[in-house]
């Protein structure tokens, strides 16, 4: 049987046809003259789905409406009338009806709305999988050619559309084969971007749009033209963007969406530094050599944002009115959200907002968060519940109030480290899992990328004979030291500072004010 349907209608006689077509196509049909009738059907059965005629004689549709919806608040009801008021139709949509019918309604329409309320899960979930069998083959055809950066980002942003289109369904198979050729692609990324990296920052290849000319090539030209606000949400990746975009959309119109390439390491004293700085880490140190600290330095990696900006806006000739404001907890939020009308006034207004990063590390440290966020869409999902809930949301609000142009970005993304490689260094060497800088590194050479003369990618030279190794697609570095403890600490944990379509493509985003 396809489902169990009840039908109330003080004219059902006539309707017999209907009820015929329904039958021949499986459903079970249950058929009452009164809105009375109705309300009582459906405390004795439990059905699928509900037709109610609003205009019949004692109890009305919309009465009959609200009496079911007090027992079987969950039941699709669908609303069928002679009238066009609008009023009805406001009320009856405010009752929270699945449908609305406007008679005479013929035998399809009802099949329509009954498979649009039953059957909808199932038919997308067809659709979407039959959907993604014929994108998979192109997306395989895709990654056996030699991708360029661009094509990189496009096809990065494919596979985060059919990650996103999958989850919706309840059918996994799909997604474990999307999962598989996520993991191919981030293999062949990691070539890419060995085969290219050095390359790019040497002006030896044409670089793609990256993280350090982002506020030359991409937000001055707005500065001094048009009110600007410039959001950067520390380590949001591009899925987690896409699925904040829609209620950006309530409050902005989108003007670009680009994926951008981040830098490495893909960490935040190195990534969003070199933001600020419009220059690369070792261009960032000879430039500020009492400003910047390297690995071993004692103190915050992170403190001196505002001067690198400063000095970067100067160096693009922007003698504008401006702010720079960091966010590290609900409080400075809030606080933020309390002075906005003094940014109003400002050319540009540069917001660094931290809670993306914060909740990363969360996870890794609480054990009630890893189980919030036990996998990528529950983390999705984490980052879109706090944004709905926080200050952020509102300071959005507050500058599309303002009628300013919003510019979103990041500085890296994070990845889902599942794979240990061992490493073995020096006793101050740098703690971070998914790259290593320091002398007498010891590790298996195909694990890693390794760059051996830091200044090759602009990295500082920390000690003679120093050098950096990346991890690439899901692993993480760990000491033979106390191995299984490690590895069954950070194992499934979400990191940063490596080689993955995750940490390195990451959002930009400008978008207007409605």
């Amino acid at each position: 049987m396809q489902g169990k349907i009840l039908w109330a209608d003080d004219e059902i006689e006539l309707l017999k046809p209907h009820i015929i077509f329904l039958e021949s196509k499986g459903y079970s049909v249950d058929a009452v003259n009164s809105g009375s009738e109705a309300v009582d059907k459906s405390n004795e059965n439990n059905y699928d789905i509900i037709f109610l005629d609003e205009n019949m004689p004692g109890i009305s549709g919309l009465e009959a409406l609200a009496r079911i919806k007090e027992s079987k608040p969950y039941v699709p009801i669908v609303m069928i009338t002679k009238s066009e008021e609008e009023h009805i139709m406001e009320e009856a949509i405010g009752s929270n009806i699945a449908d609305y019918l406007i008679k005479p309604v013929n035998p399809n329409q009802i099949l329509l709305s009954i498979k649009k309320n039953l059957d909808q899960s199932k038919l997308v979930s067809q659709k979407t999988n039959s959907n993604y069998q014929v994108e998979f083959r192109q997306l395989g055809m895709l990654l056996n050619g030699r991708l360029d950066a661009a094509e990189w980002s496009d096809l990065y942003s494919k596979l985060v559309f059919w990650e996103l289109e999958l989850e919706k369904i309840e059918d996994s198979g799909m997604r474990e084969i999307l999962e598989m050729q996520k993991k191919e692609a981030n293999n062949l990324f990691a070539r890419f971007i060995e085969r290219n990296y050095t390359d790019w920052l040497n002006g030896t290849e044409d670089a793609p749009q990256m993280l350090h000319t982002l506020m030359k090539d991409k937000i001055a030209p707005f500065i001094g033209k048009e009110k600007t606000f410039v959001l950067v949400i520390d380590n949001l990746r591009y899925d987690q963007w896409k699925v904040l975009q829609p209620i950006f959309s309530k409050y902005f119109s989108l003007e670009t969406e680009e994926i951008i390439y981040s830098i490495l390491p893909t960490a935040t004293q190195y990534a969003r530094n070199a933001f600020f700085a419009g220059l690369m880490p070792s261009e960032i140190e000879k430039k500020f050599p009492k400003l910047w600290k390297n690995e071993e330095d004692e103190g915050g990696k992170n403190m001196h944002e505002k001067e690198f900006l400063e000095a970067n806006l100067t160096r693009l000739g922007k003698k504008v009115k401006w702010s720079y404001t960091k966010i590290t907890n609900l409080d400075a939020g809030r606080k933020l959200l309390d002075t906005m009308n003094e940014l109003k006034e400002n050319d540009v207004n540069f917001i660094v907002y931290n809670f993306v990063d914060m909740l990363s590390h969360a996870r890794t440290e609480m054990e009630v968060i890893r189980e919030l966020a036990d996998d990528e869409a529950a983390y999705r999902s984490l980052t879109l519940s706090w944004f709905e809930h926080s200050a952020l949301h509102d300071i959005v609000k507050k500058i599309a109030e303002f009628g300013a142009k919003l510019v979103i970005t990041t500085d890296h993304g994070t990845v889902k480290v599942t794979n240990p490689i061992k490493i073995v260094g020096e006793r101050n060497t740098n703690t971070n899992l998914r790259y290593k800088a320091g002398r007498g590194l010891s590790y298996n050479q195909k694990d890693v990328y390794r760059v051996a003369n830091p200044q090759d990618a602009f990295l500082p030279k920390i000690k003679m004979s120093a050098e950096f190794v990346f991890a690439k697609e899901n692993d993480f570095f760990v000491y033979p030291n106390n191995y299984n403890h490690f590895v069954n600490y950070y194992g499934q944990t979400f990191q940063h500072g490596g080689i993955s379509l995750e940490e390195m493509l990451i959002p930009f985003i400008v978008m207007n004010p409605k």
